[in-house]
This record gives C-alpha cells, structure tokens and sequence, in this order.
C-alpha cells in the first residue's frame, strides 16, 4: 500500500506530519549524523533572537519522573551567526526550515520576522509567545495575555514575507487556551503550535533546592502528552480550518495517530530525541506502519478523526 504521507499547514506542504520541536534538534546539525533530516517534514529550530544570549546558569536540566524539566534561558548566538551558519547548513541538507523565533518585545520579534523572512528556503516562522513580556510589571509571559499574545503576532505577520506561514507558538498554562488561539488567529497566524512546555518546579533531595537555575522551568515529555491532546482537541473544534502542530511528550508513531485525531495535521518530536536521537524517524516509520494497518490511504485524513462518528476516517 502507498500511503501518502503528505500534509498542509495552510500554504505550506510538508511531505509528511513528523516534524522537531523547537530547542529540541538545534538547528538539525545535531541530529544529521543519526540520520538524514530530509527524510522528515521540516526541522523547527531552537528559538533564534535578535542578539546572542548566554542563558541561566547551571544546572539546566533536571530529570522528572515522566519527562524533563529545563530551564535554558533562550542560550543562542544570536540572528546574525543563524542566518551566516546554521541556516545555510540545514538547506544544503535538504531540511525543510521553520525557524522559531523569540524577542524581548514586540519590536524584537518583528525585526527578526523581517531578517528572517528575507532568506530563501525558510518554510515558516514559529512565533515563541512564552517569552518574558518585559513591558509586563510582574514579568508574565506574552502568551498569558490574549491581547498582547495578539500584538506580537499581528507585528510579526506584518513584517514578515505574505507568502511565509506565521505559526503562533501557545501555551497550555494560561487562562484560556482556546481564547489565546482564537486570538492568534485573529490577529492573522497562519497557523497553531501546541503546546509549549508547561511550568513546573522540582527540588534536588540532596541539597533540599531548586533543581534546576531560577527554580521554575519548562515541564517536556510524556507527562504533558495527555494535556496536550486535550488542547489540541478543544482549539480545532473551536477553530476547525487552522491547521495545529501538535506537540508535548511525542514518543511513538501511535502518539502521532493520537494528535492528529485530535485535530493536529504535523506533530513535532520534542524530548525524546534527548535521549533517542534517531527518534524522529523511528516514529515517521512507526506512524505510516499505523495507517497501512488501518488502511489509511492519505496521512491527511486522520486530522480531526476524533471529532467524527465511527472511526472518523
């Protein structure tokens, strides 16, 4: 059976759905030794800023019973060396590139949607709205408030290529989720990735403190897997004609089957290439051995199938 893998994310077509999360594959070079990075839809790069950041000190990372917790701080040398070195490296691997990007401000992301929308052979952008809002007294993220969550979008969409996909990146802890999407849409995203990693805090029983710098960090893997379907699921039944990345604690072919019956049409790999590195193909494998044994012709027809009667495909 050829089963056809291929997916839209509004405009743009990837050849199938699995695709890496942001900060979890570089800007792909890590992960080319493993193997080849054109064998998957696109690789979602690190969150790229304006000017290089050195991070939060160590420690940065600290294992959890069921995922991660990390704490990185947006490290990054910055747009600059990007565009000079890694993004001319994962287009001569013949890598689909959608680029994540994350500012101080409103005036910062739309720089960067400017600089980077000016290359060739980027695909898409992905906007980090779980940055830090500086203009906000008690440092709340963009993606907290729906209306300022708006403004960083409608910025980068109006500085960044007509043609580019503009991918609102959302966050699961937040008053309303479905409110924040509704907004993002509004305010012209192309598109949804979800959900971002959820806030969380663990304690070394050693030393009785934080264990990771800053005490709070971003909670990965298989933990938020469930939250993060049920995200999914509300923002495509509210808003059924935005295409979703699904994402949060990917580790089989089947949890790709289960986001996009959800009603995500790609799925990124996030946390588990830590630890797996060949892990994005492994699961683009395992997926399309999934849907030859559903006899599932097209990968599309599966997005939404949990909000259809019988089997939905």
């Amino acid at each position: 059976m050829n089963t056809d893998l291929r997916v839209r994310l509004g405009a743009l077509e990837l050849p199938n759905p699995v695709v890496t999360a942001a900060g979890c594959a570089g800007s792909g070079r890590e992960l080319a030794q493993f193997f080849d990075i054109a064998e998957i839809g696109a690789v979602t790069t690190k969150s790229v800023m304006l000017e290089p950041h050195a991070g939060r000190p160590a420690p940065r990372m600290a294992e959890t019973p069921s995922g991660m917790l990390s704490t990185t701080g947006m490290q990054g040398p910055g747009v600059d060396v990007f565009l000079q070195r890694d993004l001319p490296w994962l287009l001569s691997r013949g890598g689909r590139a959608i680029i994540s990007v994350a500012g101080s401000g409103t005036a910062e992301f739309g720089e960067l949607a400017r600089r980077i929308s000016a290359e060739p052979g980027v695909d898409a952008i992905e906007v980090n709205l779980s940055c830090p809002d500086p203009a906000d007294p008690d440092g709340r993220r963009f993606a907290d408030d729906a209306a300022r969550a708006a403004a960083v979008v409608s910025t980068v969409r109006s500085h960044a290529r007509s043609d580019l996909p503009v991918l609102a990146k959302l966050a699961a802890d937040v008053p309303d989720v479905v409110a924040l999407a509704t907004a993002c849409v509004e305010a012209r995203a192309d598109g949804l990735s979800m959900i971002n990693t959820v806030r969380g805090m663990a304690v070394d029983p050693r030393t009785l403190r934080p264990a990771v710098a800053g005490g709070i960090g971003g909670l990965s893997g298989p933990a938020i897997r469930p939250l993060a379907v049920g995200c999914v699921y509300r923002v495509h039944e509210a808003l059924p004609e935005v295409p979703i990345i699904g994402m949060g604690g990917v580790r089989t072919g089947a949890d790709v089957v289960e986001f996009m019956a959800a009603g995500a049409s790609a799925v990124a790999v996030g946390t588990v290439n830590f630890s797996d590195p060949s892990a994005c193909v492994r699961v683009l494998r395992e997926f399309t051995e999934a849907l030859e044994s559903r006899g599932v012709p097209r990968a599309a027809d599966l997005v939404g199938a949990a909000h259809r009667p019988g089997t939905g495909v």
